[in-house]
């Protein structure tokens, strides 16, 4: 089960298409989760359909797995939380063209889009995404829920705290790290520590916004 039904959950769909026709895998997607206002069960999207909402997934959580397709970190952090009351399975989807070395590790729920490129002593924690063309240097630990959009450029020893999100075309520089929470605009080039519950942009990167901590949680 793919958790959404918008672009993000689309271009994981496409991960698995991609694994079938390379790698030969037996997988079955079955459809999308969606909250009800999101879209009617029986709607077909990319040929699927919307199966239900969370009230599905918990009378089906002990014969499928999950996979949660929602791009923004709080977001997906959200929608997460609420599945995992459920019981149900997380999985990962991880196209079948990304490099990586085996001292990569791996947590649940991981996605990496076409194009990624990982080295050596890496940690994807749990829920990590990253889409289309990251590269990720070594010694660097994404902690969980924590996202790049295309072409991200990591080097070597960053740490991404909870949650932290990096925009398109970023780069963050060696021996930086991004708070929890804190969102970094595209292109920006990260040269110093940003703290938690902030967005940065420019390059170098600076802070233009800081949110209450907790921001991410709904009251």
């Amino acid at each position: 089960m793919i958790l959404g039904a918008g672009g993000l959950a689309r271009e994981v769909q496409y991960i698995y298409d991609a694994r079938r026709e390379a790698l030969g895998e037996d997988i079955r997607v079955l459809g999308f989760i969606v909250d009800a206002k999101y879209g009617e069960p029986g709607t077909i999207v990319n040929d699927l359909p919307i199966l239900g909402d969370l009230s599905w997934l918990s009378a089906n959580a002990d014969k499928v797995s999950a996979v949660c397709g929602v791009g923004e970190s709080h977001l997906r952090y959200q929608f997460v939380k609420r599945a995992e009351q459920t019981g149900v399975e997380f999985t990962s989807a991880i196209h079948p063209n990304c490099t990586y070395s085996r001292y990569v590790k791996f947590g649940k729920g991981v996605v990496m889009a076409a194009g990624c490129n990982l080295t050596s002593q890496i940690e994807l924690a749990d829920h990590v995404h990253l889409n289309l063309s990251t590269t990720v240097g070594h010694d660097v630990l994404m902690a969980p829920f924590s996202t790049t959009a295309p072409g991200v450029n990591i080097s070597g020893n960053v740490t991404f705290k909870e949650g932290a999100y990096v925009g398109s075309g970023a780069a963050i520089i060696p021996k930086t790290t991004i708070g929890s929470w804190s969102i970094v605009g595209a292109g920006a080039v990260v040269t110093k520590d940003l703290p938690d519950n902030v967005t940065a942009v420019g390059a170098p990167a600076k802070v233009i916004k800081t949110r209450e901590a907790g921001w991410h949680i709904p009251k």
